[in-house]
């Protein structure tokens, strides 16, 4: 019973960060939402930053996870990377724009998670499947895999900039697409150009 309380806390204060943003959402909006007393919610957590660690941590694991998966079924760079612009198009649905802005003013442990997450794991996952696709013939073999992937890792960041995106002006979802599409055909040889497209036809057949 008490692992299950702990779990509907974290579970609905998460879905609440990404419709509100972190920064909006008060404990007694998170008590009001599970019709629970705020000492209730302070029995399991010391505070909201730790709430915030421990919903940044766990967005990550299941980040991580996902992304293991991909790159283990995925049957060449070419697959992987349209996997990966699957995940990416879900993921950006359910996320308020202003959480990671919010996180990195308000919240420096979680911030770190995430800054350990972008710089350590998703920086080597782009260079593994760079390197994957250059092998294959699909990557154009001379780019530096460094500097693409750094690019790739802080584009991520930049598209959560209000300054640089105002929400007024551009659609998030649109914005982290066009990103990564740029990434991608930046990175293609005509071979793995034509394969590109052709799960994207075959995806927008099985779709209609």
């Amino acid at each position: 019973m008490i692992n299950n309380t702990k779990e509907k806390i974290l579970e609905n204060t998460e879905a609440l960060f990404n419709k509100y943003g972190v920064r909006s959402v008060s404990m007694d909006d998170i008590a009001r939402e599970l019709s629970i007393s705020k000492k209730t919610i302070y029995q399991f957590f010391k505070d909201k930053d730790e709430l915030v660690t421990l919903i940044t941590k766990g967005h990550i694991d299941r980040e991580r996870s996902e992304m293991a998966t991909v790159k283990s079924t995925a049957e060449n760079a070419i697959d992987e990377l349209f996997k990966l612009s699957h995940c990416i198009r879900e993921h950006v649905k359910e996320i308020n724009p202003s959480m990671l802005f919010d996180i990195q003013k308000y919240h420096p442990s979680a911030w770190a998670l995430w800054l350990e997450y972008k710089n350590v794991f998703i920086k080597n996952t782009i260079l593994d499947v760079i390197a994957r696709g250059k092998s294959e013939g699909y990557f154009r073999p001379e780019l530096d895999a460094e500097i693409i992937s750094t690019f790739r890792v802080e584009s991520i960041e930049l598209s959560f900039d209000e300054k640089i995106f105002p929400r007024d002006k551009f659609d998030f979802t649109e914005v982290q697409m066009t990103l990564f599409d740029h990434f991608v055909h930046g990175l293609m040889t005509v071979k793995g150009l034509e394969l590109y497209d052709s799960l994207i036809d075959a995806k927008s057949y099985e779709s209609n």
